[in-house]
């Protein structure tokens, strides 16, 4: 197996015993991010607007470095502390992908880390 470790200083640095992204073949598997600024690793000020919109910066971060874009996703998942905000997820989203959309599950859990009220991850396919 052809095993390729994805690493970028444009999207936050892993916390823990994992890299940012893996590629096998043409499928990147994007590790989560959570809306924490590259620059300090720390949350990024603001409402849950900033937070989605630093979590899809982070994604492209890592996506690039892949070798290829948001427009690559195949499948998306996004976990929400307060399933409410779904609609803005939406919204915010729509700036990002245009249709085909990928695959997504959107899931409420209780908490993630560094207290941050989102966190997706993605599978990638690059030509």
């Amino acid at each position: 197996m052809d095993r390729k470790i994805i690493s970028t200083k444009d999207a936050p640095q892993a916390i823990g015993t994992y890299s940012q992204a893996v590629k096998i073949g043409n499928t990147v598997y994007l590790s989560g991010q959570i809306p924490l600024n590259p620059e300090n690793m720390k949350l990024v000020d603001g409402d849950m607007r900033a937070q989605i919109t630093r979590v899809f910066d982070n994604l492209n971060a890592v996506a690039k470095a892949a070798g290829g874009s948001l427009a690559n996703i195949a499948k998306l998942n996004v976990y929400l502390t307060d399933l409410t905000h779904f609609p803005l997820v939406n919204e915010i989203m729509a700036g990002y992908f245009s249709e085909p959309y990928p695959a997504r599950a959107t899931v409420g859990v209780a908490s993630l880390p560094k207290g941050a009220m989102i966190e997706m991850d993605a599978v990638m396919v690059i030509e």
